[in-house]
């Protein structure tokens, strides 16, 4: 019987697979396609994944292949921009930039070859997964060809039909939003052109940034792939019939104000259903629903992979301190009260910002854009990656100066602060003290200019707890903290720790 085994070696299960490999479970990874799916459909992700990359061991074979860019811009009816959600000139505290864009095929290649390090990760690929029955401290799988395995628990990451949450009669929840696209991914031997743009940012440069031209004449995204790999996603009008604008001909219709002139050669062109729907459940006994089995994200913010990448980093952890006897099976009814808020807040955003996307009224539409102006007026800009809110149940202190943000990763001399002190649980305090299962770092003997120093300041805060996928446990006295982890995991509730 295996550990864990993970149904689907997408992006988000192989990701899983390498993360549970490397904390040294057994691992059986079924998919049923014999390679990855050869044409691009995730496009972009942020700096939390490229740490998380590192937290599984494959940051160098991915690294290579990404493009970092510069964020997000919309642009009105009258080709002003309303909106603008960038990093130029802006401050790094995770060093990573905050966007990249990559070719999905490429990155799974990646990610699959990765969990051959592994000989305690076993892959079957060309195997359907076909049902599931569960007993006590088992699941059995029913596979293709009447062969079955069994695992402790089992992570669904077999996409947005997922047949694993079929069989197990998981509602979504449905935020009502629907809206039908046009996809169009074209390898491209020239800089894309733009139509006349004004209130543009300075230092942006066009080519670096995802564009969303909120036209009520036709709402339209163009992308920056890596390489030579450019996106677009225009959003079909009514009555207009999802075959014939995939025939090649409209699409080229579509595409030539921006390549007019520049050599090109459009690789696909597909249309899809943006939606914005989360399962009621996300466990259900030994299985788990990760990724687009769990959820599906209008992709206006890119966040829809990074998602379920989340999900992948929060459970692996988990999973690997149940497996080695050192918490109970409880920790793991943490994952979705921990996430579900996470892809709610980011899916709502992508909601509202469709519903402005696409306005096809050009009389409301100019009163978007006047409104939007106005608002942005004297205001910081954020960039996508903000829209994340911290952890506020689960196991995190809460209550203490930071719980559940995101943590800093700053340069440590000419290295990453995860590179130096290693993964896992870490305590960031002056000095050293006793603590069981986290490993503790005197900050004073870190050559990061003081940036954790100035972090803890910020806070007014003695010390700082992280847990393994990054997410700020706590703050306070280091040996308030280390007793806190270990009441909550031990499944102590928070009001019986404040009593």
């Amino acid at each position: 019987m295996f550990d864990v085994a993970i149904i689907g070696c997408g992006p988000v299960g192989a990701f899983a697979a390498n993360l549970l490999g490397k904390a040294g479970v057994s691992v059986l990874v079924i998919e049923q396609e014999a390679h990855p799916y050869p044409l691009p459909r995730a496009v972009h992700l942020d700096h939390e994944m490229m740490r998380l990359f590192q937290s599984a061991g494959v940051i160098d074979r991915v690294a290579p292949d990404m493009r970092d860019t510069e964020g997000h811009l919309h642009v009105g009816a009258d080709h002003g921009v309303i909106r603008y959600m960038g990093t130029v000139g802006r401050a790094r505290p995770f060093s990573w930039s905050n966007d990249y864009f990559f070719y999905q095929p490429e990155l799974e290649d990646h990610l699959r070859d990765a969990l051959a390090d592994y000989s305690n990760v076993t892959v079957q690929l060309g195997v359907a997964f076909e049902g599931l029955e569960q007993g006590e401290g088992a699941v059995t799988l029913r596979l293709s060809g009447g062969r079955s395995e069994q695992a402790r628990y089992v992570i669904a990451c077999d996409g947005a039909r997922s047949a694993v949450r079929k069989a197990l009669d998981i509602r979504l929840d449905d935020l009502d939003f629907e809206e039908p696209w046009l996809v169009v991914d074209a390898e491209v031997d020239g800089p894309v052109r733009f139509p006349d743009l004004w209130g543009v940012p300075e230092a942006a440069n066009l080519q670096t940034l995802s564009v969303m031209m909120c036209d009520p004449k036709r709402p339209a995204t163009i992308v920056p792939g890596r390489g030579n790999h450019r996106r677009w996603e225009f959003m079909l009008l009514p009555g207009e019939d999802d075959r014939a604008m995939m025939e090649p001909q409209s699409v080229a219709a579509l595409v030539e104000p921006y390549l007019s002139g520049v050599p090109h050669r459009v690789v696909r062109a597909a249309t899809y259903r943006f939606h914005g729907l989360i399962a009621e459940r996300w466990r259900q006994g030994g299985v788990f629903l990760a990724g687009d089995a769990a959820h599906q994200t209008p992709p206006f913010f890119g966040q829809g992979m990074c998602h379920g990448l989340r999900d992948a980093a929060n459970l692996a952890w988990k999973l690997e301190l149940v497996l080695k006897g050192q918490a109970p099976d409880a920790l793991l009814d943490s994952y979705q009260p921990e996430r579900d808020p996470h892809v709610r807040a980011v899916i709502s955003a992508a909601v509202g910002a469709g519903r402005y996307i696409c306005m096809l009224d050009p009389e409301a539409a100019a009163e978007r854009d006047a409104k939007m102006r106005e608002a942005a007026k004297g205001a910081q800009h954020g960039t996508a990656a903000d829209l994340i809110p911290a952890i506020a149940t689960g196991i995190v202190a809460t209550g203490t100066a930071g719980a559940g943000e995101r943590f800093i990763q700053p340069r440590v001399g000419d290295r990453l602060l995860d590179d130096v002190t290693g993964g896992g649980w870490r305590l960031f305090t002056h000095g050293v003290i006793e603590a069981d299962d986290v490993t503790v770092i005197d900050i004073t003997t870190l050559d990061d200019q003081g940036a954790i120093a100035a972090w803890l300041a910020d806070r007014k805060a003695d010390a700082v707890l992280i847990r393994p996928d990054h997410y700020v446990f706590g703050t306070g006295k280091a040996s308030d903290l280390v007793a806190c982890r270990a009441a909550l995991i031990a499944g102590v509730t928070h009001q019986e720790i404040a009593a």
